[in-house]
């Protein structure tokens, strides 16, 4: 800011300009020869203490006052001096034929204004959420109200600028706004570390942005099912913490199931998680630098996995400055034998929120977790998916995505074969959407088809494309499903010639038909459908069989596959009682009530299984049970 035409100038040829602050405006704002806008807050012996705003006040002395004052009276004065404690002399002017100049927020740039202040100079005040180092510049990534702004400082090539500046530290940020390949930044000349009433003013300001930009957008439920709705607050907690996850510069590292619904929660929540960062972060690579979705192929979160995860994140805290991440869990997370990866983590700053359907251990998950949504802990059950949950948790992030996404909850329930009773109001959702049944269980098998060559991969162009979110082109989408679908098909109809013939029954005692398959003989190797997958196509031709209570067990060297339809399999308490009951046999594995997968040491596979067949002969018939798909293990 300029002084005034009149202060500390020669000649009278321009009217004196007085100066309104905003009320937000700070001493930041000000300069010494300026005039002023004052209110008198206070009358003393020795003069007046005045506001200039929120938080600027001074000290006009006895000896610099042109008349008598009292409190609420306004009157125009000039900065004298700021003194080295911080405090404020003023004195008294008298102008005439003065022009009142309004001051700040304009003057203080917003993240949001910035595109159309190219070539200015501007401060911008916030805290910093990252800290770059570039073979160039140092990268300062500063938040303020309205978002986030790269704002780069140089000292020399490669050299850090400005090194008594942290993450978490309230700036100031004084320099020129630039545009550099597409991205709008400040070229900062000054970068000052902010403390007192500037700091908590800036703090102020951003405790209060974040309270608005994180709140959930409101928005109803797709459908109306009272089962759902239980879950809500739920799920509105979560979209507030991935909100503010994105606005405080923290990544979030997105973890899901490598099968049809684990799909249909992450791609949209991937898709609304990129665009809710685009819009509050300048730099148009912040999208993918600050979220990665992730499938994993286990029923629960490895050690293999969750040792890569906190690699990847402590080597980006150090090569690029970034925080570390938040941990989603989709559909897997609920379960014991997700802990000891969790315990892991609990040794840095990951905060982990899982949203998954499978049947829970709440007592020894929720100590490790920040939220965890799942129908179990509403008295509800595996029949609201994980994609449907997801589905709606992406629209609270933004709404806008909700005609794109609307086949998708039915695509999530006919793969992880949800029988709620809100299926055909999915079902009619899809049909508006132009997606009868069949089509969107070729879908499903388009994406289980494809995540399987995957293997850890996002795929994440082929897999939009497949389930038509984010998808640029219909036509595109439509010749990959038939592509996929018809491949699928091939392959299991393949498969199933092969190992029918080696499917072995017997009766038990509680009426179920219990079917055996030794995969890892009499089914291919390495190739699709997977153990997984071939035991549930096995055990869906008994169930049309028979049409009774059906239990399946594909089984390989140091791994069992469960499936059940009209029995009641508590899977979970099962591997309890067999870890108890079989030391040494190296048990491990989970699932729900109708499907489940199960680890042991292949020496004593026979020992469990045996086991294992005697709890399901005595496991209650309940013929309202369907199976779902579960998350099986790979070949060995």
């Amino acid at each position: 800011m300029s002084p005034p035409s009149g202060a500390g100038e020669t000649g009278a040829a321009a009217p004196p300009v007085v100066y309104d602050l905003d009320p937000d405006c700070t001493v930041e704002d000000l300069e010494e020869g300026a005039y002023y806008h004052a209110t008198v807050n206070g009358v003393v012996d020795y003069g007046v203490f005045v506001d200039l705003s929120e938080s600027v006040s001074g000290l006009v002395h006895e000896s610099n006052l042109r008349e008598t004052y009292a409190v609420g009276d306004e009157l125009v004065v000039e900065l004298e001096t700021v003194r080295e404690d911080g405090d404020l002399a003023f004195a008294e002017v008298d102008v005439t034929d003065a022009v009142t100049k309004p001051v700040g927020p304009g003057d203080r740039a917003s993240a949001t204004d910035l595109a159309d202040r190219e070539g200015e100079a501007v401060h911008l005040e916030g805290q910093v959420v990252q800290v770059k180092q570039t073979a160039g510049p140092t990268i300062f990534q500063v938040r303020d109200e309205t978002g986030v702004v790269p704002c780069a400082a140089f000292e020399s090539a490669g050299v850090r600028a400005h090194p008594e500046v942290d993450v978490d530290d309230l700036v100031r940020v004084a320099g020129t706004v630039e545009a550099r390949e597409g991205t709008v930044q400040i070229e900062a000349d000054e970068v000052a570390v902010l403390d007192g009433e500037a700091a908590e003013a800036v703090a102020d300001r951003l405790d209060a942005a974040t309270e608005e930009l994180a709140a959930p957008a409101d928005v109803e439920p797709l459908v109306e099912w009272p089962a759902f709705e239980k879950l809500w607050a739920d799920l509105e907690g979560v979209a507030r913490r991935l909100r503010e996850a994105v606005l405080e510069g923290r990544p979030i590292r997105m973890r899901h199931h490598a099968d049809g619904d684990g799909l249909c929660a992450g791609v949209p929540l991937q898709y609304a998680l990129e665009r809710f960062i685009a819009d509050h972060w300048a730099d148009a690579d912040a999208p993918r630098h600050l979220l990665r979705r992730l499938p994993s192929k286990a029923p629960y979160y490895e050690l293999e996995d969750v040792t890569r995860d906190l690699n990847y994140a402590l080597e980006d805290r150090t090569r690029h400055g970034q925080k570390l991440p938040l941990l989603l869990m989709l559909d897997n997370g609920s379960t014991e034998e997700d802990t000891p990866a969790y315990r892991n983590l609990a040794h840095y700053d990951v905060p982990i929120v899982v949203v998954d359907h499978h049947h829970p251990d709440p007592e020894a998950v929720e100590p490790l977790v920040e939220a965890h949504v799942n129908p179990y802990l509403h008295d509800e059950d595996y029949r609201i998916t994980t994609g449907m949950l997801s589905v709606e948790l992406a629209r609270m992030i933004d709404p806008d995505l909700t005609e794109e996404l609307r086949h998708v909850p039915a695509v999530a329930g006919l793969a992880d074969r949800s029988e709620g009773e809100a299926m055909p109001d999915y079902l009619a959702l899809a049909a508006e959407a132009g997606y009868d049944e069949p089509r969107l269980r070729e879908i499903g098998e388009a994406l289980d088809y494809a995540t399987h060559w995957l293997r850890y991969d996002d795929g994440r162009e082929l897999i939009n494309d497949v389930l038509n979110v984010n998808c640029d082109d219909r036509e595109r989408h439509a010749e990959l499903v038939d592509l996929l679908a018809e491949r699928a098909e091939r392959d299991v109809a393949e498969q199933l010639d092969a190992a029918m013939a080696h499917v072995t029954h017997e009766p038990l005692d509680n009426g179920a038909h219990l079917y055996r398959l030794d995969v890892d003989r009499h089914a291919k190797r390495f190739t699709y459908p997977a153990p997984g997958k071939t035991t549930g196509e096995v055990h869906d031709r008994k169930v049309a069989e028979t049409g009774d209570p059906v239990i399946t067990i594909g089984y390989g060297p140091d791994f069992a596959v469960l499936r059940s339809d009209g029995v009641r399999l508590d899977i979970p308490e099962m591997v309890a009682e067999l870890q108890a009951e079989l030391p040494g046999a190296g048990v491990s594995g989970g699932g729900h009530l109708v499907v489940g997968s199960i680890k042991f040491v292949p020496g004593r596979r026979e020992d469990v299984l045996d086991a294992l067949v005697e709890k399901m002969a005595d496991a209650e018939i309940d013929e309202s049970l369907g199976s779902s798909e579960v998350a099986l293990p790979e070949e060995p």
